[in-house]
């Protein structure tokens, strides 16, 4: 089946005619090539693009390995191009072309050609990909299935059961359409091992990947906590029996974070307005890679809900921070400064939002704790508390959204 999603084929469609190489990228296995040449190509189509204007190639299979070299590509392309009408070239697993870059520039002087294309080696799985089209390349980031997308793979209504499938086997997209657990479970296993681990130890030409492994387990035991590298030191050192300096875990954790695994979130002071640049958070984009890697045994829902709350928020566009909020108090008759944290803070375009994750709220004493550094935030922006419960979605008297996750994962709050 098709699954639709829409919101990479509007940035595609957005991006049409602006002169620019339009880059897709994202982890591997999340859908980009898929995204190009099935869900954008029968969208111009639709268009009433003939298709001779189209130009597909795919440069994985054997059979097309001749076009692999720049001037074979280049010249095949060029042989498309009949006449002065628009065309769009896709190209897919461009990093199989040596000095690809210089054969896709040649085509951005030219105003009826196109260019769209993905691809799965070190530079195509970095932050840094579009260095290499000199400012003018377009990037386009694919993330995994959100719930509303893994609802329609699995052609059901959203509910709790799903949402906990999915909290455990994430988004990507054959892993939500196999059907037994066993069969999720061995295909993110096996992806994590023999792909995404190969794709960092070669690109970092890695000769030990030991601690780095370690790291993994490490960051993927404590999604959501605070944490630096200094405090990492120190547990390879208690634990591990490691002498690997704060250097070379920042050096591992940047890694992680050019491969897309997982991104970090800083802490923000929120009535200072400034940033405070440890400790951070780090969360997995991708929960079933996250599971797979400790071998589905660590499924503390509370953190699994905030981390994805992070990433459907990042999904939607926002900046997201960690809120930070002090206040005085008195204690045995002295005065005291303390801090609360606000789990998100939330950017984009101007608007705001403080999010609180609350897996469960048991009593009105864990209600109030939830609660409190939100009161604490003296601005009108919005300010919302997910729940894991389905509890009814409703503002309390002083204005602070109380949503269950499911009508957060709809967009009801938006």
């Amino acid at each position: 089946m098709q699954i639709n999603r829409q919101t990479y084929l509007n940035a595609l469609i957005a991006s049409k005619g602006n002169d620019m190489i339009k880059v897709v990228t994202g982890l591997r296995r999340v859908g980009k090539s898929y995204l190009l040449f099935h869900i954008f190509y029968d969208y111009l189509k639709s268009q009433g693009v003939d298709d001779a204007h189209i130009i597909r190639i795919d440069l994985e299979p054997r059979r097309n390995k001749w076009l692999r070299a720049p001037d074979a590509l280049l010249n095949y392309i060029d042989a498309k191009l009949q006449d002065d009408g628009q065309y769009y070239v896709l190209i897919d697993e461009i990093q199989h072309v040596p000095e690809f870059e210089d054969v896709l520039n040649s085509y951005l002087d030219m105003p009826n050609v196109d260019v769209y294309v993905t691809g799965s080696n070190a530079k195509f799985l970095s932050k840094d990909v579009l260095t290499i089209f000199r400012g003018r390349g377009d990037e386009i980031r694919v993330q995994p299935l959100s719930f509303a997308e893994y609802c329609q793979a699995c052609e059901q209504q959203p509910n709790e059961a799903l949402l906990r499938d999915y909290l455990t086997y994430g988004g990507l997209p054959r892993a939500a359409l196999y059907e037994t657990e066993e069969q999720k479970k061995k295909y993110l296993r096996d992806l994590f091992r023999n792909t995404y681990l190969v794709d960092i130890v070669e690109r970092n030409h890695l000769n030990d990947d030991s601690d780095m492994k370690e790291l993994i387990d490490v960051v993927a035991s404590n999604i959501g906590c605070l944490t630096n590298s200094v405090k990492l030191q120190n547990t390879f050192k208690t634990t591990k029996k490691s002498s690997i300096s704060y250097n070379t875990i920042d050096s591992y954790l940047d890694m992680l974070e050019d491969a897309f695994l997982i991104e970090h979130s800083t802490r923000y002071d929120i009535k200072g307005k400034k940033y405070i640049n440890t400790p951070k958070k780090y969360y997995f984009m991708d929960l079933g890679l996250r599971n797979a890697r400790l071998g589905f045994r660590q499924n503390e829902w509370t953190h699994l809900m905030e981390n994805l709350i992070y990433i459907e928020l990042v999904r939607r566009g926002y900046t997201v921070d960690v809120g930070n909020v002090e206040y005085n108090t008195t204690i045995d008759g002295k005065n005291v400064r303390l801090q609360l944290e606000v789990d998100f803070v939330c950017n984009r375009n101007g608007e705001r939002l403080y999010v609180q994750s609350a897996y469960a709220l048991s009593d009105e004493e864990k209600v109030a704790q939830e609660l409190r550094p939100l009161r604490l935030i003296k601005d009108s922006f919005q300010k919302v508390v997910i729940v894991g419960g389905l509890i009814p979605t409703h503002k309390t008297e002083d204005g602070i959204l109380m949503l269950n996750i499911l009508d957060f994962l709809s967009g009801k709050e938006e």
